[in-house]
């Protein structure tokens, strides 16, 4: 046990706090509204040492509640994973910076494919309340209703209809998007690690797949709390994106995985 660990434990120990079980249910409410949890914030947030939670993380995962993760704890593939509204009550101002800072980045006249996620609808307020003339292509309802009654010009994708996501996918989503080509597309991602975006949701990633190859610009907006962790489907690698805009800037592995890939890393302030 190092220095740092010791002086934790003593800390731990001359506070009060919740009863270990309490603590437990926590970090899977934490799961249902996070794709990933961090071992060093839980540690933080709960007042105990980094290996308590280690030792919380080995009980729920030995129950089949969670996975382990690099660094953390991922919800179990065959659980769930938590709606659109759900994600949308979640990390609010750090999505709202990166919606901003991406509207600022379209210019206008272009055209863009936007996806479906709790992040792109924050970008879609933004560029309406800036006004921005644009044609946007999406498949998420939430996105064309923000859009629709301003200066865009919206063509709303058909497609197989996904109530918790308010979104539609699936052959008829990807055949009518093939027809066009575009400057830009603005997608989320459920995760982001050195092999590129992935996704979570089913359909999702051949959607973004899709606005990826029919656009000039693939820009990718996520939140730090993706980074270093996989979804179930690998959307593409890191070399098919021209820039990522985050609210915190990626470290280790993936920021490596960036700078050879050459994505151009926009810290949404």
């Amino acid at each position: 046990m190092t220095t740092q660990e010791t002086v934790k434990d003593r800390m731990e120990a001359d506070r009060p706090r919740m009863k270990k079980s309490e603590r437990r249910a926590q970090i899977l409410l934490e799961l249902k509204l996070h794709p990933h949890v961090r071992i060093s914030e839980l540690s933080e947030r709960y007042g105990v040492s980094t290996e308590t939670i280690r030792r919380d993380f080995d009980a729920l995962s030995s129950d089949g509640l969670l996975n382990r993760a690099h660094g953390g704890a991922t919800a179990p593939s065959h659980g769930h994973y938590p709606s659109l509204d759900e994600r949308a009550n979640a990390r609010i101002e750090e999505r709202e910076r990166i919606g901003r800072c991406a509207a600022e980045l379209v210019e206008p006249g272009e055209t863009l494919m936007i996806d479906s996620g709790s992040t792109t609808i924050q970008l879609a307020r933004a560029l309406a309340y800036l006004g921005t003339q644009c044609t946007v292509l999406t498949n998420s309802l939430p996105v064309a209703m923000t859009l629709g009654h301003g200066a865009a010009e919206v063509i709303l994708c058909p497609g197989e209809y996904l109530p918790a996501e308010s979104a539609v996918v699936g052959t008829d989503t990807l055949e009518f998007l093939a027809r066009f080509s575009v400057d830009r597309c603005m997608i989320g991602a459920s995760a982001m690690s050195a092999e590129g975006p992935s996704e979570t949701v089913r359909g999702f990633a051949a959607v973004k797949r899709m606005m990826m190859r029919r656009s000039a610009k693939s820009n990718l907006l996520i939140d730090s709390e993706k980074f270093e962790i996989k979804g179930l489907a690998h959307v593409g690698d890191l070399s098919e994106l021209d820039s990522v805009i985050v609210d915190s800037p990626p470290a280790g592995a993936l920021l490596s995985a960036l700078n050879d890939a050459k994505v151009t890393v926009v810290l949404a302030q």
